[in-house]
């Protein structure tokens, strides 16, 4: 006699939350077993920890610090591969956002404080604009090169999407087909639920703590969000966010919260940066890129392809 065909083990849905690059993190995911379950999650988490110590500016140790010295003093450095691939993006933000995405201006906070809850002089932002510019730096890959001494750089905008999108991968080559990771926020789907449905996901209120203004039910693809609402001083009614445009060093006033999806995490929180940076002309550029998007603005109007009424059922 042959055996019959084999049921499929049923899978087990499994959450490991985790706390990294300064935000709570999760993976969730459906495993034949809490084994498979446990191997998958400490790699995952590894890996993250990874690009943490790697790209930390708060580490004396990571690389992105030996960068910075160099960058300090004025000289260059050759780097790795994925740091030229991180490079390279920034390169392209750049080019595509007409110099608001630049991953120099990270020298601002010298200036803001936002746990402080105080303006910050206006000689000393304009002081550290000095030795702001994505075109004072020489990028030849391999070769980083700063010409003029004093700058920095701040992968802030890119490695946390980076992250998201290659460990969603790393699931994937490891047999994972149903599951989603969250890093503070940035989203990306491995896979639907196994009987096909979408994951639930919300989008946070940008004035209502705890409150979703947006549910969006995916099936695939990356989420990020941008907004003034994470890190911010309210002062006499006004609101100044950490989201601070390159040219004058002062927060970005328009758009109090963006939210875009894509196929890659990494690009939908470029574009959501992008569009917080270009104030009353994001919305326009947003349309313009064809991204499924939703924004509110700081006088609580609301926009974008996914604004309708009705919630989609695909993404």
């Amino acid at each position: 006699m042959y055996p019959g065909p084999r049921r499929p083990r049923i899978k087990q849905f499994f959450r490991f939350p985790f706390k990294a690059m300064g935000s709570p993190c999760e993976l969730q995911l459906y495993a034949c077993h809490r084994a498979e379950a446990n191997r998958i999650s400490a790699l995952v988490i590894a890996d993250v920890q990874r690009l943490e110590a790697r790209y930390s500016r708060y580490r004396e140790d990571s690389f992105l610090s030996t960068i910075n010295r160099v960058a300090a003093s004025g000289g260059s450095i050759s780097v790795d591969d994925e740091t030229a691939g991180l490079l390279n993006y920034a390169d392209t933000c750049h080019r595509e956002s007409d110099g608001l995405f630049d991953i120099t201006s990270g020298i601002l906070r010298r200036a803001w404080h936002f746990d402080r809850g105080t303006l910050p002089d206006h000689t000393e932002v304009r002081s550290l604009l000095d030795r702001v510019g994505w075109h004072r730096v020489r990028w030849s890959p391999p070769v980083l090169e700063f010409p003029s001494p004093g700058m920095e750089i701040d992968f802030g905008g890119v490695v946390k999407e980076y992250a998201v999108d290659r460990v969603a991968a790393l699931c994937r080559e490891a047999g994972v087909h149903h599951g989603i990771v969250n890093l503070g926020g940035d989203i990306k789907i491995i896979g639907p639920h196994p009987d096909g449905s979408p994951w639930h996901i919300g989008i946070q209120h940008p004035r209502r703590k705890g409150a979703v203004i947006r549910t969006l039910l995916l099936h695939q693809g990356g989420l990020a969000s941008s907004g003034d609402y994470e890190r911010c001083i309210v002062l006499d009614g006004v609101r100044y966010g950490h989201v601070l445009n390159p040219r004058t060093g002062w927060p970005v006033r328009y758009l109090a919260s963006v939210s875009v999806v894509g196929d890659l995490c990494v690009v939908a929180g470029s574009a959501s940066t992008i569009a917080m940076l270009k104030e009353d002309a994001g919305p326009n550029w947003l349309a313009g890129i064809g991204l499924p998007h939703f924004w509110v603005n700081v006088h609580g109007a609301t926009g974008g392809s996914l604004a309708g009424s009705a919630v989609p059922d695909r993404v």
